[in-house]
């Protein structure tokens, strides 16, 4: 059975962690060496490995430390980092606490200073479509900057010199220090706030990078490219270049500068007024006399020297026009009456007592018409009666008999053959003036020829 004491990995990485904290060369060590496998978390804290040709060093930068750094670590850095070692226990690894981090060849500054100049040209916020022009004549001015620097005092001056009738407001702000960038935020929002300022501008006088520092800062950037109004830039001298005037609507080297941007000048005003003035006298000297001679060539031209001629044509017009419009009403007057007189006459002719007149004439006509038809027909009748009359009384064998003839009836019968009668039978005979009853007694056929 074995006598040996086991410690648990707790213990023992305890242990070891105890021997990095004893030794003095470990608690503040300068190791410089190419970033990798660079990560920021959420929290702030950078994770990242340090490196060279033959070693690598897990390393790890605290968000209390790294919000310090004015630059963004990348991998494929190369950096001077300042920390200690010491034991990760969860990992069971030694690693290097950083507490600063530089860049190794050239300066923080300068490095944070592109990083953020290529961030922000990327998001096209130096892009010159997004510049504002600045009014040509402003009635107020706002000015960012320290309110007890020279800055202010040379605006101020120079403002007052060239263009006194517009109005100068101040945005007291730090310009300087970590304090700097947000009061200078906070002026330019107050500022666009407002809504009556015409030019808005930012700057102070000059300094170290490290002074001019707060208008290299992303949040006054974005602070002056949100800004509705024109903003000039106008940040130490000449040789200063700054992040806000790449973002600036116009960069001024000075401040002197950015107040001669901002307004015109009097003098120049003033000049171009009196110029304005002379060519406008010119031009309306001018514009007169070419007016008076086209007025005299006008006044002289045939036209306007017997202006009756103007109109003459258009006075035969209207008489031609007058006589062909009374022609014309002459006839319609005509032709209406003719319509209105037929109508008349169709109205008559409509009329009930029109119509009861034609159709009492049209009775008596047919009434005259039917009594000669009548006495007509009737007279042909007459002829015609007495023409049977006459026939009748030629065939009436009564007229016969007074020539001496008879009838000789037989039971009613015409007794016309000797054979129709025998001996012994009644016969009546009959005569002009009365009838004889007899006996045939004999009766004897007459012989032809006899």
């Amino acid at each position: 059975m074995s006598t040996h004491t086991y410690l648990t990995v707790k213990a023992l990485t305890k242990y070891i962690r105890k021997k990095f904290d004893a030794d003095p060369h470990l608690r503040d060590v300068y190791v410089k060496g190419e970033l990798s496998n660079v990560k920021v978390h959420s929290s702030g804290h950078i994770y990242f490995t340090l490196k060279d040709d033959s070693a690598r060093l897990t390393s790890v930068m605290f968000a209390m430390h790294a919000k310090s750094l004015k630059f963004t670590p990348e991998s494929g850095m190369n950096v001077l980092v300042r920390g200690d070692i010491n034991v990760f226990e969860a990992a069971g690894q030694y690693q290097l606490y950083a507490s600063t981090i530089q860049p190794d060849g050239i300066g923080e500054l300068f490095l944070a200073f592109e990083q953020l100049k290529k961030k922000l040209e990327q998001e096209g916020l130096f892009d010159p479509i997004r510049k504002k022009a600045l009014p040509s004549f402003p009635k107020k001015i706002g000015v960012v900057t320290s309110e007890t620097g020279a800055a202010i005092r040379d605006i101020l001056t120079t403002i007052e010199r060239r263009y006194p009738i517009s109005e100068v407001v101040v945005f007291p702000s730090i310009v300087q220090g970590p304090q700097a960038a947000p009061s200078i935020v906070k002026s330019i929002e107050q500022a666009n706030r407002l809504g009556t300022i015409d030019v808005l501008i930012v700057g102070r006088g000059g300094g170290s990078i490290e002074d001019l520092w707060a208008f290299n800062e992303e949040i006054v950037a974005r602070a002056i490219a949100n800004s509705h109004i024109p903003i000039i830039s106008a940040v130490g001298h000449e040789t200063d270049t700054t992040i806000a005037d790449f973002v600036a609507d116009l960069r001024a080297p000075t401040p002197t500068a950015a107040a001669e941007m901002a307004v015109p000048s009097k003098e120049n005003l003033m000049k171009n007024i009196l110029a304005y003035q002379s060519a406008c006298l010119n031009s309306v000297s001018k514009r007169l006399k070419d007016e008076k001679n086209r007025y005299q060539r006008a006044m002289q031209s045939p036209v306007l020297a017997t202006p009756e001629k103007l109109y003459r044509p258009f006075i035969e017009r209207y008489v031609r026009t007058e006589e062909q419009l009374q022609r014309e009403i002459n006839r319609l007057v005509r032709e209406k009456e003719r319509n209105l007189v037929q109508l008349e006459d169709r109205r008559l002719q409509l009329s009930p007592q029109k119509m009861i007149e034609q159709q009492w004439k049209l009775v008596k006509n047919l009434t005259s018409q039917l009594a000669k038809e009548t006495l007509s027909t009737y007279e042909k009748q007459l002829q015609q009666f007495i023409g049977s009359i006459r026939t009748l009384e030629a065939l009436n064998p009564l007229k016969i008999m007074d020539r001496g003839y008879s009838i000789t009836y037989l039971d009613g019968k015409v007794v016309k053959s000797v054979k129709d009668v025998g001996k012994g039978e009644s016969i009546y005979v009959t005569l002009p003036d009365g009838r004889i009853e007899a006996i045939v007694q004999h009766a004897e056929m007459k012989e032809r020829g006899d």
